[in-house]
Parts: C-alpha cells; structure tokens; sequence
C-alpha cells in the first residue's frame, strides 16, 4: 500500500494558500511520501494546485480527491485534466465525484436529481477523451463532438469516488478505481473492495485502485485526537453517503474511524487497511497544537510507515505484534 498526503491538513488556523499548497507538496517529496492529493471544496482549485505542484516536485505523484463533476462540462474536466497532466508529465490522477446534494443544490443552485446517470453519461464523455483524446457521444445529458489536441497531456487516469454499490460498480467498470473518505477497514473489506473489484473483472479491466484517505493524528493522548477529530470532521458524519459508511462499519461519527495514536498504533491502523484491500492511503493530517508545527515529523514517520507496510505486506506472514513500527 502507498502512503501519501491528503491535501496538507484539515484543522488550520486560516485557509492555506497556493504558495503554501505547493510547499507541503514539496516537503511531502522530500520527506519519500509517494503521493499528494488536492481537494476541491471551498479553497483553491485543485488541478490549479497540482499543475504548479508539479513544478515543484519531480516523483511524487499528484491527484485530486475529488474534484466535482457538476460546476464542469466533462470538455472542460477533459481539457484541463490533460493540462495538469502536460506540467506533471505523466504524474497527474484526476479523481471526480458528484459531491452532494446539500452542496449541488444548496450551493452552486443545480439539480442533483439522477446523481448515478448524470456521473454514468459524464464518464462516457470524459474517459474517451482523456483516453483518445476525442468523444463522439450524444446523450441525455450530453452531445459532445470533440476532440483535444494536447497530445502531451494525455492519457489521463481517472478515479471516481464512490460508496454505494451503483456507484462502486460505475468506478470498477468505466474507470481506474475510486477514492473513499470516512470508510473503515470493516468497510472497505466487505463492502467497498468486492463490490468494485468484482465490476471492474466483469468489465475486462485491471485490478482497480482504491485509494484511502482519513484523517490522521500522529500523537501520544489518541483519546485527545479522537475527540477533536469528533469536532473537526462533525459535518461529516451528518452527510448522507459517509453516514451510510459510517453506519456499516459500526462507528458512531468520523471519530471512531480517524487513525490516531503513536507510530505503533498508526502502523497497526494502516496495516488493516491494507489487508482490507486498500491499494494506497492518503492523511489528511490534524494536529492538537499548532498544525504546522509537527509537520516535517508527520511526513517522515507516514513516509517511514508506507515503507515498512509494502516491505511487511510482501513477507509470506504478517506476524501480528511482530511488525516492528518505525518510530
């Protein structure tokens, strides 16, 4: 399982700014992490943020989780998709999602009505021209004659983020794999890694990806972390879809599924993960002081973690309280 950075952090005094963005991605390179992914919520634009991140970094690889379909045409997605692709020269994942109804609706004033067959048609839009780089499709939603000739920002691989089991099977067979938020090891073993596994072998295509992001507390009072993750990611626990996860996996609120504790205990979270079938995991890091202040650590010890997880994950047997954590 690969261990990347999921946007820098969650709980910050103020927003985070561009310059600021980058700079962790940087540091997250420096540190051996192997991945960075942008969200795309209220803040900067997110393939905005990858593009000159990948200007800064020359490994790493970067993605957004998620960027939403609706506010875009799947022309404009494609296009500038293939863009941030060109400036990370083949390092770019674009992952996308329908949002919600509360933000669809409540926010941007759009209909969210059909959530599954307006992502299935988008998809259908997207993934050809971010394969082939042109699209032939006339549909319900859509009629798109196109074609995008920036050659060098293509192909691009595309994650979808999906929970329920429509969904879930919409990411295994039209795309490359999915990216979850708020889903436990419980979860993503029973539910999650089946069910899109299962699709994306019907549909002849490889092994999907399931990329893993949760909130992450490296720290020694883990009873501290968990109540501060109950404030910080509240809203979470209140929005239908990862209430729905939430529920399968038996957890009262985003608390009960935040990964927290000292390098052992963290190990051993991650460690499940993995073994529940998550290809990589992405930390969305929070802190009990000041956020920046143990971000150089974090890094290193989620860095020094993946590496002991994909060499203890390739040895015949696990080895339970055998694994030795970096710390």
């Amino acid at each position: 399982m690969r261990v990347g950075l999921f946007d820098g952090g969650q709980r910050e005094r103020r927003p985070a700014t561009l310059d600021e963005l980058v700079e962790r991605a940087r540091l997250a390179e420096d540190q051996g992490l192997a991945s960075v992914w942008f969200n795309n919520i209220i803040g900067h634009d997110a393939m905005t943020a990858a593009a000159l991140a990948a200007h800064a970094t020359r490994r790493v690889e970067l993605g957004t989780a998620i960027t939403p379909t609706y506010p875009r045409h799947p022309y404009a997605m494609a296009q500038q998709a293939a863009s941030t692709q060109a400036a990370a020269r083949g390092r770019f994942t674009l992952g996308i999602g329908p949002s919600h109804r509360v933000v669809v609706e409540g926010t941007w004033g759009l209909s969210y009505d059909q959530a599954y067959a307006h992502t299935r048609e988008y998809l259908s839009v997207l993934a050809p021209l971010l394969d082939a780089g042109a699209v032939d499709h006339a549909g319900t939603r859509f009629t798109v004659r196109a074609r995008i000739t920036s050659t060098d920002g293509l192909p691009v691989s595309v994650l979808l983020a999906g929970l329920g089991p429509k969904m879930l099977a919409l990411a295994g067979s039209q795309a490359a794999g999915t990216v979850t938020w708020m889903v436990g090891a419980r979860t993503l073993r029973d539910h999650i890694v089946p069910r899109i596994r299962e699709a994306a072998a019907q549909a002849g295509r490889p092994a999907p990806r399931i990329v893993v992001a949760l909130p992450v507390a490296l720290t020694g009072d883990a009873g501290a972390a968990r109540d501060l993750a109950g404030r910080v990611f509240k809203t979470y626990g209140s929005l239908p879809a990862y209430r729905a996860m939430l529920d399968r996996e038996g957890a009262a609120g985003p608390a009960d599924v935040a990964i927290v504790g000292d390098h052992d205990a963290i190990g051993e979270q991650l460690l499940r993960l993995a073994e529940a079938g998550a290809t990589d995991f992405i930390a969305s890091l929070y802190a009990l002081g000041d956020h920046d202040a143990g971000l150089d650590p974090s890094l290193r010890a989620l860095a020094a973690l993946g590496a002991t997880l994909r060499a203890r994950l390739g040895s015949p047997q696990r080895g339970g309280s055998e694994v030795s954590w970096p710390g």
